[in-house]
């Protein structure tokens, strides 16, 4: 390697280290995706889910038109544990309570919040289900409130209406009102103020609550999305079901495999899409997590294009690099075979070699082995003449 090292030019020794440098900025910048791509909890509900990677976590939006209630949530989580079943799917765990899917729906709104010290008018999330499971949100006091309790009294605020409430974000177990009906803060949680995040609707104090509770004592705009995590046997198979079983007509709802989003060939399909994927006619309007999701999206799009970039470049360098040494060799495929066979009948005879010493141990080992078992019987025989000879002589 250092003769080959010595033989390069100055614009050879340039360019080669070039081509190994744009390489490791392509391979760096590739990292860097995944490690993007791996920071979004919301999207990596299938993981926590089950370890074994037969399930898949399911996304749908809806518009407005498509009037969504928690009765068609309800119709659709009939017919899924009969289609599982029908399917052969069912729950093998050790534990008989285990659950072979989850799902939670929410709806975008707002509610005006009371304590004794102050009232406040907040963006709201209304929420069903399990959501807190699928949006595991960095609690500063307390704990989350399923969407599926009897009682839909409960309430997770962010530490700005905490603040503005009761000047504390240690606030748990305390009474507001909304409507003028009484509510328990199950949490304070920590909303992220990232840019992102702002420009995605997280630039305003919010609150969770209760889908009823948002109907029935705020102004909800109905609800907009629906989340699903569920066994995928294979590939495609859970979003399939979705789509034709969720209740809403192809120009009301929007589907999306959060499970595989950010793969490599999703990046690809992205990329084939670019200039046209921001152009929607479904009047969607995403909640904030996945207008964060789908900005990391371009973002790992436009790091996909620079590592293709960067390693297409360090390619056609080495490429052109092992041309040009081959117009100018100074060998030929005949010499480079004859070497590389004498290379391999030395590797033989090592090999040939050493299996012969290994044979000659090994029979050394044995013919020693039985030398001592020789002598042994030698030994027993002389004892037992000499004590023959002592029972004569008796």
């Amino acid at each position: 390697m250092k003769k080959i090292l010595r033989k390069l030019n100055r614009k050879q020794a340039v360019l080669i280290g070039t081509g190994v440098l744009s390489c490791i900025i392509g391979l760096t910048i590739h990292g860097i995706g995944g490690h993007m791509a791996g920071r979004l909890e919301d999207q990596k509900m299938a993981e926590r889910w089950s370890e074994d990677g037969d399930v898949s976590q399911i996304s749908c939006f809806f518009s407005r038109e498509a009037a969504m209630t928690e009765d068609n949530f309800i119709s659709f989580e009939h017919g899924l544990d009969s289609a599982l079943v029908e399917a052969s799917i069912v729950n093998d765990s050790e534990n008989e309570q285990a659950r072979l899917w989850a799902d939670a729906y929410s709806a975008p709104g707002r509610v005006s919040i009371s304590s004794e010290r102050a009232t406040v008018e907040v963006s709201a999330i209304g929420v069903g289900g399990d959501f807190f499971l699928f949006h595991p949100l960095e609690l500063l006091s307390g704990s989350y409130f399923s969407g599926s309790d009897l009682m839909q009294d409960h309430i997770v605020v962010d530490e700005d209406v905490a603040w503005q409430l009761f000047g504390s974000n240690d606030v748990d177990g305390q009474i507001v009102t909304i409507g003028g009906v009484p509510h328990i803060i199950s949490g304070v949680i920590r909303r992220e103020d990232s840019r992102m995040a702002k420009e995605a609707g997280l630039n305003t104090s919010v609150a969770y609550v209760s889908c009823s509770t948002l109907e029935e004592l705020g102004t909800s705009y109905g609800v907009n999305t629906y989340e699903l995590v569920m066994p995928n046997p294979v590939s495609g198979y859970a979003k399939t079901y979705v789509m034709e079983h969720i209740g809403a007509s192809e120009n009301e709802v929007e589907v999306v495999e959060n499970t595989t989003r950010y793969g490599l060939l999703a990046r690809f399909k992205l990329l084939a899409r670019f200039g046209t994927r921001s152009m929607n006619s479904k009047a969607i309007i995403y909640p904030y997590w996945e207008n964060i999701a789908r900005g990391y999206e371009d973002i790992l799009a436009l790091l996909l294009v620079l590592t293709l970039l960067f390693l297409l470049y360090a390619a056609v360098l080495f490429t052109v690099l092992l041309i040009r040494a081959f117009k100018r060799k100074t060998w030929t495929a005949a010499g480079v075979w004859h070497v590389v066979k004498d290379k391999l009948e030395r590797q033989r005879e090592k090999v040939w070699a050493l299996q012969k010493r290994r044979k000659a141990a090994r029979e050394e080992k044995k013919n020693r082995k039985k030398e001592a078992v020789s002598e042994r019987i030698e030994i027993k025989q002389k004892e037992g003449n000499e004590e023959e000879k002592n029972e004569k002589a008796d």
